[in-house]
């Protein structure tokens, strides 16, 4: 049975399925998925792994091609261009840019989508924002791992999993959710747990956590504790270490596990105190009221259209110019440095 997820007074407020929950499985299904980055190479090897029949469609002329091939996957085998994948394939998961996936489904996918195939992604952007309308006689079905795709396989080859939300936009075969649901499993994420959801749900909530704490939000307040901490005349390096190091390394690792007052729980009794008396001051109502403003932003498609369109008219140059910029910042600069020599022999710090 699900696992109920509960309030403080009783009520049920979710239900996480996890492995003994889940009794179908894909069985004399292939399945394709497109792309090589991060979530394609981090799941096509955990569904591999799991035994199903997996294949490649990628680009020949791109780098993934030849890193795939690094990795194992064997040239009209196991690895082919997107075209011939699709026509092979039962089930073909989306796992490319989404500013991407909108032509290359026009091009190369939906001339060969066939009647009870699955159209699967592991992001809602192009569906509930419409750059994608799929035929109505296939199946349309998402896994959202709630982790990149680097973490995705690391936990799988640890025994365990990135828990995931699930969903099902189009069920026109009926079994859209078995299949969903053993995709899962396949990937791991029904170890930790997976969320049945909504592809409007999964990608709002989820633009808005990249952007509010987890990606956006915590680099830029990171970025200006270490202004603050450096224009008042400390030394840069004791500011990494302070505002930067103890973040990610120490207390983000705690709470992960413990939960946020496990955490505070766990730190001392100083750091605690200081943590109920600053915190609010810090991020008071009106970060709250910022935050709201993005989520206004993401709901009303204006984040993703502009999104698109930047994408349409300068690719990712933009993009990399303003991460350019972030790079120049001192914090970078003394991170940088620091890390190396912190962990000479270890590339993955750098």
């Amino acid at each position: 049975m699900p696992k109920q997820i509960k309030d403080k007074n009783g009520k049920i407020i979710a239900e996480l399925i996890q492995e003994d929950d889940i009794k179908s499985d894909l069985k004399g299904k292939t399945i394709a998925v497109i792309g090589y980055a991060s979530q394609g190479r981090g799941q096509s090897l955990c569904y591999k792994d799991s035994g199903l029949n997996v294949i490649l469609g990628i680009r020949k002329t791109g780098s993934s091609w030849h890193k795939a091939i690094g990795d194992g996957w064997k040239e009209n085998e196991t690895l082919f261009e997107i075209p011939e994948s699709v026509k092979k394939a039962d089930i073909i998961f989306m796992l490319i840019a989404d500013t991407a996936q909108a032509q290359v489904y026009k091009e190369k996918i939906e001339p060969y989508l066939t009647e009870g195939k699955t159209l699967v992604f592991s992001h809602g952007f192009n569906i509930h924002y419409k750059t994608i309308i799929p035929p109505k006689n296939i199946d349309v079905s998402m896994i959202a791992p709630k982790g990149p795709g680097f973490t995705v396989r690391a936990q799988y080859e640890l025994g365990f999993g990135v828990p995931a939300l699930v969903a099902v936009h189009q069920d026109y075969t009926g079994n859209a959710w078995d299949n969903i649901l053993a995709i899962a499993k396949a990937l791991g994420a029904a170890r930790p747990g997976v969320f049945k959801t909504t592809f409007k749900d999964e990608v709002e909530s989820d633009l808005f956590g990249e952007q509010v704490d987890l990606c956006g939000g915590v680099t830029e307040m990171v970025k200006k504790a270490f202004e603050t901490l450096v224009e008042a005349g400390y030394n840069p390096l004791l500011a990494y270490w302070e505002v930067h190091h103890e973040l990610y390394g120490l207390i983000a690792p705690l709470a992960y596990k413990y939960g946020n007052v496990g955490m505070l729980n766990r730190v001392s009794l100083t750091a605690r105190k200081g943590a109920v008396a600053s915190g609010k001051k810090v991020m008071d109502d009106s970060v709250k009221s910022n935050m709201k403003s993005v989520l206004e932003e993401i709901q009303s498609g204006k984040f993703a259209k502009e999104w698109v369109n930047e994408y349409k008219d300068h690719g990712f140059e933009k993009l990399n110019s303003e991460l350019n910029d972030f790079e120049n910042h001192l914090i970078e600069q003394v991170g940088l440095q620091t890390r190396k020599f912190m962990w000479p022999d270890n590339e993955e710090h750098i």
